[in-house]
């Protein structure tokens, strides 16, 4: 497989709380180059047991060039490699040494960030906002809001907006997805929860563009039409390979995020 391979090629791998899924990329183009796997996150998601699952699903990808660099997104605040935070997996991950157990594990220099900022980065170079400037932010909607910013592509790390108090809650716990399917909110019912959220970021930030992301992206129809605001909001387009093609694009550009 090696011979066939381009230069521009690296690894990502999206660490999430039920699967962890992985492929071998082309950062030029954003082509998986090899399926995309994916096994099951580890009961507990404790760290040495995520880790010998990523170590199995890189070894699945087959002959991978020792030019190769690694990309490795999470569900949680990383700050220079360590965890601080915990998203659906053990809290033995909060304060932890994350970056340097994958490089022990894989024997290579990685890239460890937060799966949400992976995911916006990919957006920006290979999906629905490649090609633009400005400030653009991409927010994802599932269990919470994860929160992506982007700056003429350079990615401001772990932003947590999800958690903006807004009416005197954590406001992802009244316009995640999660809170529409638990309380069977009507779409245009989510719609003004999302109508709130939305115009407090564009209150705060001004941004140049609204990416949406999240498995209910793709019913954008249902719901981004009953927006107004001021800035353009499109659904993400890269779905289950973002976090993939953002870790694997981030892993050879440590220059184009801030730490």
């Amino acid at each position: 497989m090696t011979e066939n391979m381009p230069d521009t090629v690296a690894v990502g791998i999206d660490i999430g709380g039920t699967g962890i899924k992985g492929a071998i990329v082309d950062v030029t183009t954003g082509e998986l180059l090899t399926d995309r796997k994916k096994f099951a996150t580890p009961e507990g998601g404790k760290p040495d047991d995520i880790a010998k699952t990523v170590s199995d699903l890189v070894e699945s990808l087959g002959d991978i060039p020792a030019s190769a660099s690694v990309g490795i997104c999470f569900p949680a605040v990383v700050r220079h490699g360590v965890t601080m935070s915990a998203a659906n997996v053990s809290k033995k991950w909060i304060g932890f040494e994350a970056e340097k157990l994958f490089e022990s594990v894989l024997g290579r220099d990685i890239t460890f960030v937060n799966d949400a900022d992976a995911a916006g980065f990919a957006e920006v170079h290979y999906g629905s906002a490649k090609g633009k400037g400005g400030l653009i932010m991409m927010t994802t909607l599932g269990t919470g809001i994860g929160s992506a910013i982007i700056y003429d592509g350079v990615l401001i790390p772990n932003a947590e907006l999800g958690h903006l108090e807004i009416e005197g809650v954590d406001y992802e716990t009244k316009a995640a997805y999660s809170a529409k399917e638990r309380e069977d909110l009507s779409w245009k019912k989510w719609a003004e929860r999302l109508q709130t959220y939305y115009s407090t970021l564009e209150r705060l930030f001004s941004p140049d563009l609204f990416i949406v992301g999240g498995g209910v992206s793709k019913s954008y129809e249902e719901f981004l039409p009953l927006l107004h605001l001021n800035t353009p909001i499109i659904p993400a387009a890269l779905r289950n390979n973002a976090g993939i093609l953002g870790a694997a694009c981030l892993s050879t550009m440590k220059t184009t995020f801030l730490e």
